[in-house]
């Protein structure tokens, strides 16, 4: 027997003509165009912001650079001038969104090599870390999200929301420390197991064993990454699959004979995934600036452990090259959210 839904499948597939496909994709066209608008502003007032931010900083950087150096105020000002912090203000504004535009991101105070070259050396171990982080939370997120949701109120939706909410809830360079105490250091009777300290060791292997160096440094800091992050994926996939269970296709997918996990499978968890999809792009975005207190408690060298290392000085052409490139990272990855999630939702399109 023909279910009314099935019936109204084919007659909506008529109804749907090529017209429609084209004004379809003309309205996704111009919701892309208008969020990229929306997403080169947002560029514009950070780069504005950027510029102004971190001149409010409390600190001389020349005076940092010369500490340790017996300098006289002569040589402290013919500093000044060489780094162009002699010139006004608007002057060195001007200047600087001039060579933004261009790509040049100036010369570091403290390394006296470009920001650029720095970025780059950084941003392969943050990407290695942070996006290892990522990936294992949103697997863990949406694994436990979709067995809690589909579960509500068992015993492991409880255990697995309430640990994950506990987690969430501790301060990330508490938890850092912790893990590094009882796992790095070692107390008590538990010996320290994983190193703790950089990415590699210093007497470094080759080869595969290089490798498995690498691993076991990443250890602590990919863990400390995941307890504090996994939290999202897995709410916002149990909300999600919640809403699913009590839809009308749910029913009707249960009526007609389907095995429990085929609904679950099959049905429920595609539409659920909507959201969580979303939330995992805005956190690519993030990926870029890596964790700046995970790579500070374990000296990771990344673009996090960079910046921590420039706003110490501070360097300003350092701070505002890693600040620009994170903030312009998490607007691209938002702005594709919003366009991904405006395709794959037809109720988006339709609003």
């Amino acid at each position: 027997m023909t279910t009314p839904l099935e019936a109204a499948e084919p007659a909506a597939a008529q109804a749907a003509g090529p017209g429609d496909g084209r004004s379809t994709r003309r309205g996704t066209l111009r919701y892309a165009l208008s969020k990229a608008g929306g997403a080169l502003f947002s560029i514009a007032m950070v780069i504005v912001g950027t510029f102004f931010l971190f001149r409010m900083l409390p600190g001389d950087p020349v005076r940092s650079l010369a500490q340790g150096r017996n300098m006289t105020p002569a040589q402290l000002d013919l500093e000044r001038s060489r780094l162009g912090l002699d010139k006004p203000l608007i002057e060195q504004f001007f200047q600087f969104v001039g060579d933004t535009l261009r790509l040049d991101l100036g010369m570091s105070y403290e390394y006296k090599r470009p920001v650029l070259d720095l970025i780059g050396e950084r941003l392969g171990p943050t990407l290695l870390l942070a996006g290892t982080g990522l990936v294992i939370a949103v697997s863990l997120g949406i694994w436990q999200g979709t067995r809690a949701g589909w579960r509500s109120g068992s015993a492991f939706d409880r255990f697995s929301t309430g640990t994950s909410l506990l987690l969430w809830s501790v301060p990330t360079f508490w938890l850092g420390l912790l893990l590094m105490m009882v796992f790095g250091v070692g107390i008590g009777p538990i010996p320290g197991i994983f190193p703790f300290r950089g990415i590699e060791s210093v007497d470094a292997p080759d080869g595969f064993a290089y490798v498995l160096d690498v691993a076991s440094h990443m250890v602590l800091p990919c863990l400390t990454l995941v307890a504090v992050v996994y939290a999202q994926y897995l709410l916002v996939m149990r909300s999600s699959l919640l809403e699913e269970v009590s839809q009308d296709y749910v029913t009707v997918a249960r009526a007609k004979g389907l095995r429990d996990d085929d609904v679950r499978r099959r049905h429920a968890v595609p539409n659920a995934l909507l959201p969580t999809v979303t939330l995992v792009f805005m956190r690519v975005g993030f990926v870029v600036g890596g964790a700046v207190t995970v790579e500070t408690i374990y000296t990771w060298p990344g673009l996090g452990q960079l910046f921590y290392e420039a706003i110490s000085v501070p360097d300003f052409t350092l701070m505002q090259g890693t600040f620009l490139l994170i903030t312009v990272a998490v607007i691209v990855m938002n702005t594709l959210a919003d366009v991904v999630y405006h395709v794959l939702d037809p109720r988006v399109r339709s609003a």
